[in-house]
């Protein structure tokens, strides 16, 4: 059976077509491009901005809220853990994205990862590390959850009305605005995000050096709130390069950096250092990948070997340097001085 021909379009027809078809079904309106994009694109980027960017005063974004309060449901606060996938699978009635953002979101806020200074997930399995950017977490399957004992704290009061409640997204649900918590998860655990041109990084601080800043604050409005809490607090630990007037300075804007050095111990014995805590904001490949890069350079001859040795007892990285080395480039050095 012969082919039909394909009809030949040209762009003038085809432009005069869709010109007719617009025009019956949708007059044209003559509009500015900004009264537009303030019209219909800021209303959509202050909602991912609020979704996505920025913590409610409760601590938490949608997702973590919808998850928690999923296994508050769940009787998963003092009762026995749960396949993670059991928990994904319920979450997604009031959170409407795919099963692994969901798992991500789980991810982050358990005890196994490490990223938050006060977990609110009880886990059992291998959910990764915060400071491992190439060990990946198992499959929901194979983990366990609950949540932990602070999470009491979090909930107190959310049988009693102590918060508005919403229809979920096919309404055939309920779920909080707010968390009726009285844990100070905003300030005490890390949070990251990113919107449409916003985006936030909130440190985590000491939960004491918190409650003793907040009764300060209570006795006295003015009360200098950096004697009391001087320095953000990490789960991954590091020492702070600390400078005052520069911590100073982030308090009253809110903005700022700051460094974090690693923690470290020098065995002479055995020609050893030992890397036992690192910054925050890297990983041990990002940081073995460098010291790698110096070594080849010439910029760090003394290094002969560098491995992870982290286990179960925590991190830590192993750097062997070449004694002898160290001696000839001493000498080399005195005898060039004398």
């Amino acid at each position: 059976m012969a082919r039909k021909k394909k009809e030949d379009i040209n762009s003038d027809s085809l432009k005069a077509r869709l010109t007719d078809s617009t025009a019956k079904d949708m007059p044209a309106i003559d509009q500015p491009i900004t009264e537009m994009l303030e019209i219909n694109y800021m209303p959509y980027a202050m909602s991912v901005i609020v979704s996505r960017a920025i913590p409610e005063i409760d601590g938490f974004k949608p997702s973590h809220r919808k998850l928690l309060y999923t296994m508050y449901k769940m009787g998963l606060l003092g009762g026995n853990r749960t396949k993670s996938a059991n928990v994904v699978g319920q979450t997604m009635k009031l959170n409407p994205h795919g099963d692994q953002a969901i798992y991500d979101t789980m991810v982050r806020l358990t005890r196994g990862n490490g990223s938050l200074l006060h977990p609110f997930v009880d886990s059992k399995g291998n959910f990764g590390k915060q400071y491992s950017r190439d060990m990946q977490c198992a499959a929901p399957r194979y983990t366990e959850v609950r949540l932990e004992k602070i999470c009491e704290e979090i909930f107190k009061g959310i049988d009693k009305d102590a918060v508005d409640m919403v229809d979920n997204y096919d309404g055939t649900l309920k779920e909080p605005t707010l968390l009726p918590t009285t844990f100070p998860a905003v300030l005490v655990n890390a949070n990251q995000g990113i919107a449409v041109g916003m985006a936030s990084n909130i440190c985590s601080f000491n939960l004491a050096e918190v409650c003793a800043a907040t009764e300060a604050y209570m006795r006295d409005p003015f009360a200098d709130l950096l004697e009391i809490m001087p320095a953000p607090d990490f789960s991954g630990g590091g020492k702070i390069l600390y400078d005052k007037n520069q911590m100073k300075a982030i308090y009253d804007t809110g903005k700022g950096t700051f460094s974090v050095r690693a923690k470290y111990q020098v065995d002479k014995a055995k020609n050893l250092i030992e890397i036992t805590e690192i910054p925050y904001s890297t990983s041990v490949e990002a940081i073995i990948d460098n010291i790698a890069d110096l070594v080849k350079s010439g910029k760090a001859k003394e290094i002969a070997d560098i491995r992870d040795e982290t286990d179960l007892d925590g991190l830590k990285i192993t750097i062997d340097y070449d004694k002898a080395l160290q001696i000839y480039k001493a000498r080399r050095y005195f005898l060039m001085q004398f």
